[in-house]
Parts: structure tokens; C-alpha cells; sequence
């Protein structure tokens, strides 16, 4: 069995990180994901890596895409207001097709809103990261463990498809402390002849850019980039499925709140009713195929959410708005208790 240390969650993924081969951080100090980069402020100088901090969020994203043009792995962190301040930087990134690493370890809002978790990001990360037609794969952690494997996920994912991957988190998530393996089997990142490493005479100039003033070269560009994305919904999409084998109730739920809703489904289960869970892994792409199964199975859905209710819009295309959707939420830096989702689930059963 693999040797397992007590981390928080933001320093698991700047660990995994390491692991993976990222060896350029640049970031600016945000509450709740500051201990991302102060780890990485340590341990960076240690291994011959780069670590930076930034004049502000927008000046980090644009450091990322100059070091994913030369096809080394980058990343970086911020929460909520941060990511929104690097919003413009993940569409230029999306436009010149470049693989990076973003870690947002939500907060609550709108505007500055507070320090406390959130996953009211979701949107922003799923649909409305930055202007123009793109995605990123959003990845969402549910465990400290989590925080660490699918860091290295991401970055696998990025350099597979040539685009931003995600982390979606939450502040719980990211200062929680848990046992980690930090052992990987870390695979050779591919071939990345697009990458402006220097010609050396041997070969034709690459050029990074995300300008097309040719509107057919742009829309070939964009309808080249969805033909990837429909592989990715097709082939990427990651979720758990918890007690649903004959559940009547389903429960959609990630990050903190599906692990406050797998404590209400234990509770609920003792008093016969049958209720389970979903759990996206991968919030883009969403697993749909998971949802689409239970369409004539299951009549009602409950939401769990630090939000106002986002994924619940997602859980209801997914199932063709075939049943009855209930969110259970709290906001402003609450978490749902299991109390609070366990008297949802009998309001459900009626």
C-alpha cells in the first residue's frame, strides 16, 4: 500500500502538480487558495522550477499562455473574483488551442462576496468562462485525494486535447486536511510540434495566435475545436454513482455537497426510502449518459448546491425535464447540513 501523508487540499494539488511535470507556476494571492502558492513559492526554487508572483490576475493568465506556447506544463490558482479577472486570458488560450492548468477554489459572491466556500462558479466554469464559442474541462474534486488525481488528470487531459483544463473547487475542499497518495505512474506527455521552441534551421516558424482576420479561417478554427469537443462529451465524461441501483430518488450532487448528501442518503436509506446519488466528476463534459438512464426510473431529482441553483439546469436537460426537480442549497458561504438534505429526500418521497 502506497505511503500516505496529511495534506490540505490546496496543497495536494500543488504537489500533484509537481508530480506531473509542471515546473512554471505563476499566481497572485486569493483567499481560499493562497496556500497553493505559497507551497509552490517553496518548493519551486528546490526542483528548478519557476514560481512568480504576479503584479495582478490578469498579468498570471498571460504568463500562462506565454509558457504553454513553448509547450511546457504551467498552471495557475485563484477563487471566484480572480478567475474572473482572467477570464479574458482563458479565451485567448482557448483561441490558440494551448494546454494549461486552472485551479479555482470558488468563494463566494457575486462581486467580492466573502472568504467562506462556494460553488456558485459553476456557470463561469461550464458555459461562460470567457467570450467566444469555447469549453474547458472542468474537473471537480470530492475529496482531498481527489484534489491531487485529478490535478494530474487535468494536465494529462490539457495536453491531450490541446485546451485549458479546470479545477473546480471549493474553499471546504481546499483547506479540508485528509491522508494522500502521492504515487503516480506519470504518462510521457505527447509530441507538441506546434510549440515555439526555436527553429534551429530546420524547420518553418510556428506561430501561437488566437487572431484570424479571415472570417473563414476563423470559423473553419472554431468548427475544427467543437468537432474536438463533441470526442470529449463523447469520451471523457467522469462521474460516481452512489445507491442507485434501485433508487427512486436521485440525488446530483459534487465537490462538499455530495459528501454532506451521501451522510443523508445513508440517514434516509434506514427508513426505507430509496434514494441515490450521481455525482459528476467532470462537470464539462457533463455526464449526461449517467442521467439519460434513469429517465422512466427515477420521477424526482434533488439538487445539491452551494449556489442558487446552476447544476440543476444541467441534471434537467440531461433528463429531458422528464420528472420533478427539487435544489437544496445554502449560499453565502453556508454548506447544506445532512439534516437539511435528508428532510429534502422526504419531502421528495412525500
Amino acid at each position: 500500500m502506497a505511503d500516505k501523508v496529511l495534506m490540505k487540499g490546496n496543497e495536494a494539488i500543488a504537489e500533484a502538480a509537481i508530480i506531473a511535470g509542471c515546473r512554471h507556476y505563476f499566481g497572485y494571492p486569493i483567499t481560499p487558495q493562497t496556500e497553493i502558492a505559497a507551497y509552490m513559492a517553496k518548493r519551486m526554487p528546490k526542483i528548478g522550477g519557476c514560481f512568480l508572483q504576479a503584479e495582478s490576475e490578469v498579468a498570471a493568465i498571460n504568463m500562462v499562455y506565454g509558457v504553454a506556447s513553448t509547450g511546457f506544463r504551467v498552471m495557475t490558482s485563484s477563487s471566484s473574483p480572480g478567475i474572473s479577472l482572467k477570464g479574458e486570458g482563458l479565451s485567448y488560450l482557448a483561441g490558440a488551442d494551448l494546454p494549461a492548468l486552472v485551479v479555482n477554489v470558488q468563494r463566494g459572491g457575486p462581486g467580492l462576496g466573502g472568504i467562506q466556500p462556494s460553488q456558485s462558479d459553476y456557470y463561469q466554469a461550464t458555459k461562460a468562462g470567457g467570450h467566444g464559442d469555447f469549453r474547458m474541462i472542468v474537473l471537480a474534486p470530492a475529496s482531498v485525494q481527489e484534489m491531487a488525481d485529478l490535478t494530474v488528470k487535468g494536465f494529462d487531459l490539457a495536453d491531450k486535447y490541446r485546451m485549458t483544463s479546470m479545477i473546480l473547487a471549493d474553499g471546504t475542499m481546499g483547506q479540508m486536511m485528509e491522508p494522500v497518495s502521492l504515487e503516480y505512474d506519470i504518462a510521457e506527455a505527447p509530441a507538441k510540434p506546434w510549440a515555439t521552441t526555436g527553429t534551429k534551421m530546420e524547420r518553418e516558424h510556428n506561430i501561437v495566435n488566437s487572431l484570424f482576420l479571415q472570417p473563414d479561417e476563423l470559423e473553419k478554427s472554431n468548427n475544427e475545436r467543437f468537432e474536438r469537443y463533441a470526442y470529449i462529451e463523447e469520451n471523457e465524461a467522469m462521474y460516481e454513482e452512489y445507491m442507485m441501483d434501485d433508487a427512486e430518488i436521485c440525488i446530483a450532487a459534487f465537490g462538499i455537497a455530495s459528501r454532506v448528501a451521501k451522510n443523508a442518503i445513508v440517514e434516509a436509506r434506514k427508513k426505507g426510502i430509496k434514494v441515490g446519488m450521481i455525482r459528476p466528476i467532470t462537470l464539462w463534459p457533463f455526464p449526461n449518459k449517467a442521467f439519460e438512464k434513469t429517465i422512466g426510473k427515477i420521477s424526482k431529482y434533488i439538487s445539491v448546491e452551494l449556489s442558487m441553483g446552476q447544476m440543476i439546469d444541467d441534471v434537467k436537460l440531461a433528463t429531458k425535464c422528464s420528472g420533478e426537480y427539487i435544489l437544496c442549497n445554502r449560499v453565502g458561504g453556508m454548506i447544506p447540513s445532512p439534516e437539511e438534505v435528508l428532510a429534502a429526500i422526504e419531502k421528495a418521497n412525500g
